[in-house]
């Protein structure tokens, strides 16, 4: 058995700088529990604001960080059916929220904060509360499906429900965006997407985005993917800016269209405008990432369509200071991971 492991744990106070690496001793699988080797890990926007307090300043410390990645079961609890030693698995985002509507009981079980993440060599996780690895995803790749895949899934099919020739508008190319490009495409549906870089949108292009918009050149973004959408406006945004792009989101979206809320990355509070909403019809749906349920249809469509993650760069476990410094450039396309060796 394992006697000690490493993880890095949130100190006294939060910011980066109080993110500090520990040993701990790792304890066998009880009932209906696994213990997983954690072998690659993958950052979201959230973990930034975790760590720095932003999130949660009320979250009880310490606390390990990190709501996603993918471990190799090394031991299996009493009780537990399905699930075999050497197989990959991924721990869901909220442990209790297994199948459903959201629940304020299932949305207090997330991962990374309130309960602690996966920043860690090992960890003890539910059996119930994991989902496959599709088998032909590398580690690095796996690592990035439980919270950024599984929120673009939520939004474009589970709520969204969109269909062959829909039009879809994305902000940015970070992880959810990226995702949301190839989920859209998957589906049918021709893509708009935004960056202030040229070169990352010549590599969303590569991956079928049918427009791509400097919004640095073309500052009136919304408008431009309202006139590409024949003037009407797209049937769907997936809004990852918050305040500082939700008025460029409405602009865009046709009457009756729908505008996907789930990122905060330029504010969370905008004066903002309601005769559009209510004149026009439009739904304003918030997603916080899914069920297990949602996860699990994710994966065996990826299985099924051999749906490749973008993995932007990987960190070795000793230096997940960087990875952080490296989302929080934005610098990065696609998912940044920490490969735990």
């Amino acid at each position: 058995m394992i006697e000690a492991s490493r993880a890095y744990e949130l100190q006294g106070s939060f910011g980066a700088q109080n993110l500090r690496p520990i040993t701990r001793a790792v304890a066998a699988p009880g009932p209906g529990e696994l213990l997983l080797r954690m072998r690659a890990l993958s950052l979201n926007y959230r973990d930034l604001m975790m760590i720095d307090g932003a999130y949660n300043p009320r979250q009880p410390l310490p606390l390990v960080p990190l709501s996603d990645g993918v471990g190799e079961v090394v031991a299996v609890g009493p009780g537990v059916e399905g699930i075999a030693v050497g197989e990959r698995v991924m721990p869901c985002f909220a442990e209790g929220w297994l199948e459903g509507p959201p629940e304020r009981a299932k949305l207090a079980t997330t991962l990374g904060g309130p309960l602690p993440g996966v920043l860690c060599e090992h960890r003890l996780t539910p059996a119930r509360a994991v989902v496959k690895a599709p088998a032909h995803l590398s580690d690095a790749e796996a690592a990035t499906l439980p919270c950024a895949a599984v929120t673009a899934w939520h939004a474009l099919i589970t709520e969204g429900k969109i269909k062959p020739g829909d039009r879809v508008l994305l902000e940015g190319t970070g992880g959810v965006s990226i995702f949301a490009l190839q989920i859209a495409v998957m589906a049918g549906a021709e893509v708009a997407i935004t960056s202030s870089s040229s070169a990352k949108l010549e590599r969303a292009r590569a991956l079928g985005a049918s427009l791509t918009i400097n919004y640095r050149e073309e500052p009136d973004w919304g408008r431009r993917a309202r006139a590409w959408a024949g003037g009407e406006g797209v049937d769907h945004v997936v809004e990852v800016g918050g305040a500082g792009t939700i008025e460029g989101a409405l602009k865009a979206v046709r009457p009756g269209g729908t505008i996907s809320v789930i990122g905060v990355l330029s504010g969370v509070r905008q004066p903002l405008l309601l005769t559009p909403i209510l004149m026009q019809q439009i739904r304003l749906q918030g997603i916080i990432v899914g069920s297990r349920a949602i996860f699990a249809d994710l994966c065996r469509a990826f299985g099924h369509q051999r749906i490749q993650p973008v993995v932007d760069r990987t960190f070795p476990f000793d230096q997940v200071q960087q990875a952080l410094e490296h989302l929080r450039s934005g610098a990065h396309f696609g998912k940044v991971v920490i490969e735990v060796g």
